[in-house]
């Protein structure tokens, strides 16, 4: 038997827990992966507060989105894995398990140089950075600001952006902001008086934002640095982000994403394997989990008390 963590209703942390489950079965253009790691991402935790939309519960639902492991049993058809490959995985529900039947378009080969745990960082929050600066058009010479920069989502903007060759300013409590440094970005405190700083500490006007803070203060500093706001984006204050005239990917958007968008969201996987496998992009991981504590890692989570991305390990 299998082990998965799976909810029958929606609430607190408290309502997560672990279940035996048969073993899964790979279909045809399937693989099953033994689980190494899995990502705690935030959409988890909408999705079991349901403070995103989702449909009732009918029986136990399943949690995660973002993993890797190694590659156990092919199935039908397979021909680009073999049994014993390691490998990431991204977009595949039910990564907070011990094995996962998965379609093969759902895994990227995670080299030797790549851990389970940074591959089971990557999916969501890679994603989501890299298509909201492709859809951005952030390029060469662009002067960036990425709200709550040291956030796992604005890490991932910060390094895509620096290897594009754009100027970053990325917002940060100050003890954060030796890592955006690190990162290669220009960091500057969130709290009051935020636009005057950043029109000190900009070389360039300000040509692009990404907020990924959500407060009324970053939206307001972007609308006047910015007059394009086609090149204003949140990931965060989706349901309003209209009413503001800017751009939301995820957050509750009620505009969906584009075929290319998704496209873009399917790259980052790969690219991002790639780059930190070469060492050119680093990953801040937080605190490791056993599977069992899955309620624990969503409070964690939540509570904003571990920086950096929770893992868990079944």
């Amino acid at each position: 038997m299998a082990r998965a963590i799976v909810y029958t209703e929606f609430g607190s942390p408290a309502v997560l827990h672990e279940i035996e489950i048969p073993d899964p079965v790979a279909a045809r253009g399937e693989v099953v992966v033994r689980i190494e790691a899995a990502g705690v991402n935030p959409i988890d935790a909408k999705l079991r507060s349901r403070k995103r939309p989702s449909p009732d519960i009918t029986e136990p639902r399943p949690v995660g989105f973002d993993g890797a492991g190694v590659v156990d049993v092919l199935g039908e058809g397979v021909e680009d894995f073999a049994v014993g490959d390691r490998v990431a995985i991204r977009d595949a529900l039910g990564t907070y398990a011990s094995a996962l039947a998965i379609t093969t378009e759902k895994l990227v080969a995670l080299p030797d140089a790549v851990t389970a745990a940074e591959g089971a960082a990557i999916g969501i929050p890679a994603g989501t950075a890299y298509q909201a600066l492709r859809s951005l058009g952030v390029t060469d010479g662009d002067v960036l600001l990425v709200h709550a920069g040291s956030g796992s989502v604005g890490q991932f903007a910060v390094q895509f952006a620096v290897a594009w060759g754009a100027t970053v300013i990325a917002t940060a409590s100050p003890s954060r902001h030796e890592l955006l440094r690190e990162l290669g970005a220009i960091p500057i405190s969130y709290d009051a008086g935020l636009l005057e700083r950043v029109r000190d500490v900009a070389p360039a006007p300000v040509t692009v934002v990404l907020d990924c803070a959500g407060t009324d203060e970053a939206i307001e500093t972007s609308l006047a640095l910015v007059a394009d706001r086609d090149r204003i984006a949140t990931i965060v204050r989706g349901p309003d982000a209209a009413s503001f005239g800017i751009r939301a990917f995820s957050g509750g958007s009620p505009v969906p994403l584009t075929e290319e968008e998704l496209a873009w969201r399917a790259e980052a996987l790969p690219k991002t394997v790639e780059l930190l496998a070469s060492g050119d992009f680093t990953i801040e991981l937080g605190p490791e989990l056993p599977l069992a504590e899955a309620a624990q890692a969503h409070e964690l989570m939540e509570s904003g008390a571990a920086p950096g991305k929770i893992i868990l390990v079944p």
